[in-house]
């Protein structure tokens, strides 16, 4: 396949994935997120990003990556932006797992899981 179509097929998917997932600043969802285990320090990411658990970084199963969004604790209203540049996570109820340095941002890491909401920006 040429790199032009290529190209093509990746400019339609990111497209669609906006359309059908809507980015637009402002979409929030509700749910739990919880924290990268320390095994996962050093691997790839879904985008090819060494992974870091001192980076404000996440992992979200749908919102594409690069994308900003704000994690509020719903508890105590304490908010972290992060970048999005992983998949995941791989946890029923779960919509977003944050590292260790986004999470301590916004709740004791002794929680495990906190609600939160996240909203793209």
């Amino acid at each position: 396949m040429k790199k032009s179509c290529k190209l093509m097929m990746v400019v339609l998917l990111v497209c669609m994935s906006v359309l059908v997932f809507g980015v637009e600043g402002g979409d929030k969802e509700l749910g739990k997120a919880s924290y990268y285990a320390k095994m996962f320090e050093g691997r790839k990411t879904a985008n090819g990003e060494i992974f870091s658990n001192s980076e404000l970084t996440a992992a979200h199963k749908e919102l594409p990556l690069g994308t900003k969004v704000r994690v509020t604790n719903l508890e105590n209203g304490r908010s972290v932006v992060v970048r999005i540049n992983d998949r995941g996570p791989f946890i029923r109820g779960r919509i977003i797992d944050l590292t260790e340095r986004a999470f301590d941002e916004i709740a004791d890491r002794k929680l495990g899981v906190v609600r939160v909401s996240v909203q793209v920006l």
